[in-house]
């Protein structure tokens, strides 16, 4: 079966690398954003669907607009049976999805039609689900609303952050992404529609989300932290002071006073209060620095805390 694939971040990498050891798939072309340019000098990022691409000698597009006569004229001379759509990031027009001449397919980190949108794995943990999965859908013009070819659920531990639950989605879908072919190749799959009275949305992840807010609960608290895990991470202002902290837990201490004032402070961490429990901050890293323990901290910070 020949695959069209597009997709850009690394969990899109991962798969698609996985999609390529299947012996039954040949994929004949991935399309993947443009280049980003870099601050210092002239430099470009790939992304990593791109290196994977041309590690395996793929065909690889990176076209700025996907109407653009010329890629329009590559595509559909391929011979393309089902379009893999995964974290793409752009909206797939009418034409890309009629080349298939199975199906064209795209794969949502959620279980659908929950959490429609670009950050279903942050809002799962946000939200402080106990499930999550992925689910296969046939691509129509509407976002993450075509109908379900599969869905298959995962549990979310207290203790998963985006990391750990991505890596959690990807190997599920890594697993049954042979199952999804053999029911296309088959033509045995069989769609449903989805709920729109069901539906949910989430919106695009921005740099201000980081901000924390100790006036919120603990809890809140803690799943903004593990959901914005690597970027844009989790912030506060302290004296004015903007800080980054790196780790932290929920104690099982009540607060004691206003919501963002220090309750303790040892080497064994920075205890702030929120409207119910303390939270407990043990890495952190200020402005321009490394990033220290609360025990460096403690050493090297004490009067700012205090």
């Amino acid at each position: 079966m020949n695959i069209l694939f597009a997709g850009s971040p690394q969990i899109s990498a991962e798969i698609l690398k996985n999609i390529i050891k299947n012996n039954s798939i040949n994929v004949i072309g991935v399309i993947t954003k443009p280049d980003k340019p870099q601050k210092r000098g002239n430099k470009t990022l790939e992304s990593n669907v791109s290196l994977i691409a041309k590690a395996n000698n793929i065909d690889l597009f990176k076209p700025t607009d996907l109407n653009d006569d010329e890629f329009t004229k590559r595509i559909i001379n391929m011979e393309i049976d089902c379009l893999v759509v995964i974290a793409y990031g752009k909206k797939i027009p009418d034409w890309l999805l009629e080349c298939s001449k199975l199906l064209s397919i795209n794969l949502h980190f959620s279980l659908l039609p929950k959490y429609r949108g670009a950050s279903p794995i942050q809002s799962a943990l946000i939200n402080n689900d106990k499930k999550t999965g992925v689910t296969f859908i046939k691509l129509n013009s509407e976002l993450d609303s075509g109908e379900i070819i599969k869905s298959y659920k995962c549990a979310i531990d207290f203790l998963d952050k985006k990391s750990t639950l991505e890596k959690k989605l990807c190997d599920l879908s890594i697993e049954k992404f042979p199952e999804v072919f053999d029911l296309i190749k088959s033509n045995k799959y069989k769609l449903k529609k989805q709920n729109n009275n069901k539906s949910s949305y989430c919106k695009k992840i921005v740099k201000d989300d980081s901000m924390i807010d100790f006036s919120k609960g603990s809890i809140e608290i803690y799943n903004r932290y593990r959901a914005f895990e690597g970027w844009p991470g989790t912030n506060f202002l302290f004296s004015d002071i903007l800080i980054k902290i790196h780790k932290l837990h929920i104690s099982d201490t009540k607060s004691s006073d206003k919501p963002g004032t220090i309750h303790k402070f040892s080497t064994d961490g920075i205890y702030v209060n929120t409207i119910d429990k303390v939270i407990v901050i043990t890495y952190l890293q200020f402005p321009n620095k490394n990033i220290i323990s609360s025990s460096d901290a403690y050493n090297s910070h004490r009067d700012f805390f205090i």
